[in-house]
């Protein structure tokens, strides 16, 4: 049932509208008298929402696993609970009978795989929902892993595709995801990424580039392709034995030194963004391997994600901004990246940051228990919620692609300091910048050599800061008590309006059935003006 087009559409739509109206009913019940114990039953409500999801997208495989991934990243516009059960979603679905494997394996060979090959292994070493890895040997001895694509996935996922672009359409339409997300271009990001998976030839390609891109790198290696033995649908490459970079027993084992593994990883994620290009855009645990010597093997290259020199630069600021704690600088970067409207309160997103890397400094938010974190997370989802922040759709796997990244260093390094590693890469990418002549301005030199200078220079402005906080602190929670208050004003007089309008309309149509015109008159001109009031109250809530 699960390869049936018809059949896929309707389960993603169905569950999705099932989603949609569960959520609309559970906020217009508790409109306007959200309390404690709403939290509760609301966090109830989306456990068991992403649960059934996993369930589905785990069943039926394809694009569900993918978008079950991505919506995992998305802190912006999804509840914490949604996104704690979906955290460890992975791409893996039950594995295609061997016999229909050999069959496309030698389709695409148009020959016998026996031609080619000595041995095949009875089972896939590694099964995902775009294709499964076999582990074989070539009749010159080379040991090699033969990535086979699964049989109709193209035309699976054309049908999920078809699926999806019904859910936006609703999602436009009846939610106010529309507001935070511009879900035409990233249907198209979504297109363009995971469509690209299904030709194998385009990730052959990709792997080579990396491959030049970082053959000067230390202590990283990627995999050599066979380009006579690779097609669309089949991929053939070098096998390498290692472990994921995630197994921590196999690092202990081999007495591989983590933090230094941790910072490695982390200079090579740098160095994908700094100049532009390509990024791996599914660096998870699976898709690094390490060797015992503590090399790291990076494969599979089917989704990449692509960030321009501008856009590079743009990134560069903001991460210059955090080192040097220059917060404008940080806003301004957001801004040429789209991550901020123009109406955004930039004096209440810079505090914020500001307050987010100093309790990463001073290691607070390790201390999930403490009432300081607490209330600084809280506060960061108001902002979210309140303030003109989104996800530009072309960032969007490049966000996920971040997150999954960060999460992998979290595994190998809890204590990993990531400013501490960025900050002489950066610095010495602008010096290379400025000795290459290449796209640092004289603006761009003179902001770092500031930045540099930017402790000493800032000490009187933080002492300044430090006798303010407390006021600042408290011209923040009155506005954001006061917001609260207008939308639970605004709440209750639409829910008023509404009740007079249906009210004034029975006694409308009790009036024309009656031939009462005084009564007519009133309690048409009564619904008129309840229209009214409900639509303008409604536009300003929104």
């Amino acid at each position: 049932m699960e390869r049936i087009t018809l059949y896929r559409i309707f389960r993603i739509v169905w569950m999705s509208v099932k989603f949609f109206v569960q959520v609309t009913f559970f906020q217009r019940r508790y409109i306007g008298r959200w309390t404690s114990s709403t939290d509760v039953k609301w966090e109830r409500l989306v456990t068991k929402q992403a649960k059934e999801y996993k369930r589905t997208a785990l069943k039926i495989g394809g694009l569900m696993i993918k978008m079950g991934q991505f919506l995992s990243t998305r802190a912006d516009i999804m509840p914490p609970s949604f996104i704690a059960e979906l955290e460890g979603l992975t791409d893996r679905v039950p594995a295609v009978p061997r016999e229909k494997a050999l069959s496309l394996l030698e389709e695409e060979w148009n020959v016998l795989h026996t031609d080619y090959l000595s041995f095949l292994s009875d089972k896939p070493v590694a099964s995902a929902s775009i294709g499964e890895v076999y582990k074989g040997t070539l009749l010159d001895g080379t040991t090699v892993a033969i990535k086979i694509q699964r049989p109709d996935i193209d035309r699976i996922l054309r049908a999920d595709f078809r699926a999806m672009k019904i859910v936006i359409w609703l999602a436009k339409k009846f939610t106010s995801f529309g507001k935070q997300i511009d879900f035409n271009l990233l249907y198209s990001e979504m297109v363009e990424t995971i469509g690209a998976e299904l030709n194998f030839l385009q990730e052959l390609r990709n792997g080579r580039q990396f491959a030049d891109r970082f053959e000067d790198m230390p202590g990283v290696v990627f995999p050599v392709y066979f380009d006579e033995f690779s097609t669309r649908r089949v991929l053939v490459m070098e096998w390498i034995e290692g472990a994921r970079v995630t197994d921590l027993a196999f690092i202990e084992r081999n007495e591989i030194n983590r933090r230094v593994l941790s910072e490695r990883l982390f200079r090579l994620f740098l160095e994908q963004v700094l100049d532009g290009g390509q990024f791996h855009a599914d660096p998870h645990g699976g898709n690094i391997l390490l060797k015992p010597d503590g090399t790291i093997v990076l494969i599979d290259f089917g989704m990449v994600g692509s960030i321009s020199q501008s856009e590079s630069r743009s990134v560069l600021k903001v991460v210059e901004g955090i080192i040097f704690k220059q917060y404008d600088q940080v806003l301004d970067g957001l801004e040429e990246l789209r991550f901020l409207l123009p109406n955004a309160d930039r004096r209440l997103l810079a505090d914020s940051i500001s307050r987010v890397v100093a309790a990463y400094e001073s290691e607070e938010l390790t201390q999930m228990d403490s009432f300081v974190v607490d209330r600084l997370l809280d506060d960061l989802r108001l902002i979210v919620r309140t303030q003109p922040v989104q996800l530009p759709a072309e960032f969007a796997f490049f966000g996920r692609a971040v997150s999954t990244f960060v999460g992998v260093l979290h595994v190998l390094d809890p204590k990993v300091d990531l400013l501490a590693i960025a900050k002489p890469r950066v610095m010495e990418w602008a010096s290379m910048q400025k000795e290459n002549g290449g796209v640092f301005s004289k603006e761009d030199v003179l902001r770092l050599a500031l930045n540099a200078i930017g402790p000493l220079r800032q000490f009187p402005q933080k002492v300044i800061t430090f006798l303010e906080e407390p006021t600042r602190m408290r011209e923040y929670q009155m506005g954001r008590d006061a917001l609260r208050r207008d939308e639970r004003m605004l709440l209750q007089t639409r829910i008023f309006a509404g009740i007079i309008a249906i009210l004034a309309m029975t006694s409308t149509l009790f009036s024309i059935w009656t031939a009462h015109e005084p009564l007519l008159i009133t309690s048409a001109s009564i619904f008129i003006i309840s229209i009214w009031v409900f639509k303008s109250k409604n536009r300003k809530i929104k």
